[in-house]
């Protein structure tokens, strides 16, 4: 028996104090809701209503039972609601990753647009590296997650790739601070600040890969965790980071390079098969977030670009 169903019965018959009106309400035969309803007095083990004449009245322990059926009914339909809105994307607990370097502006606007979206969702929201990200997605205890590309993890799903284009992070009294923006041929010689490989050792192979197809080979790569770390060891005079666009701050500059030479492709990542409303909701916040407030764009077209030649820029 459909305990629900039938207190529900009980529960309209006990409002209309009449079979005839309960069922026309409850768009049923009168006999069948009077057997339903004789069939919820034999579970119970009590007589719910009196039957007359003149229609149905409540027994003493009928309205016991409704009393007790009020609360029943009121908790299932709140169940049921929490279970559409987690179903929507618009409640329980999202687990999510951002990588290191998004900037405090994007993660401010992720976290905000996803709270305005999804008022009665928790997310909870951590920085990792992509290989911890793809480690966590693979074992379950990430939902979904910001990574940069490459990513080789099978069993991951992604979303819509965005492109962001790297420049230089240079000492504001650096000869090449003096233009607009610098060919990557101009950073040869240089000790080369970047993240650390194990972080993300495909991108960080693809980013030097992709400098030195520019004509960027330099001195020494330096490992840096962090933007503080990254601007003391452009500070302390020699060393250019290759970072995404970076507000200037006392004492350094950022620079772009000419013709958006050295990009890191960044999506949105979830296990496969586990694209929930919820994990959809974050995935096309972020991808607009990304686009608005992290410098992001969709794949650049195949136009020709023709760099400036070197000898404009300083050496």
């Amino acid at each position: 028996m459909d305990l629900l169903l039938h207190l529900r019965y009980f529960r309209t018959v006990a409002e209309e104090q009449h079979f005839g009106r309960a069922a026309a309400r409850l768009r049923m035969a009168q006999p069948s809701l009077s057997q339903r309803i004789q069939r919820l007095e034999r579970e119970l083990g009590v007589r719910l209503l009196d039957r007359g004449a003149r229609g149905a009245t409540l027994t003493p322990a009928g309205r016991l039972v409704l009393t007790e059926a009020e609360h029943v009914l009121a908790a299932a339909d709140r169940l049921t609601a929490t279970v559409a809105r987690v179903h929507s994307g618009a409640a329980g607990t999202l687990r999510a990753a951002v990588p290191p370097g998004l900037g405090a502006t994007a993660v401010g606007a992720l976290l905000t647009a996803f709270r305005e979206r999804s008022p009665g969702a928790t997310l909870e929201l951590r920085e990792l590296p992509t290989a911890a990200q793809t480690a966590e997605l693979t074992a379950g205890t990430l939902d979904v997650g910001i990574v940069r590309h490459p990513c080789p993890a099978p069993g991951l799903a992604f979303g819509p790739t965005l492109h962001q284009p790297l420049g230089a992070l240079l000492a504001a009294d650096d000869p090449l601070a003096t233009p607009p923006e610098l060919p990557a041929a101009a950073l040869t010689g240089r000790d080369l600040v970047l993240f650390p490989r194990a972080e993300a050792p495909a991108l960080h192979d693809e980013t030097l890969t992709a400098c030195a197809r520019h004509g960027c080979t330099p001195a020494t790569v330096l490992a840096a965790t962090g933007p503080d770390f990254t601007r003391g060891l452009v500070l302390s005079g020699g060393a250019v980071a290759l970072v995404p666009r970076t507000p200037d701050e006392a004492g350094t500059v950022w620079r772009p390079l000419h013709g958006a030479t050295v990009t890191w492709r960044t999506s949105t990542a979830w296990p496969e098969g586990k694209d929930s409303p919820a994990v959809r909701l974050f995935a096309d916040t972020a991808h607009t977030v990304l686009r608005a407030h992290a410098d992001m764009r969709p794949a650049p077209s195949a136009r020709m670009v023709f760099p400036r030649p070197a000898s404009e820029f300083p050496l």
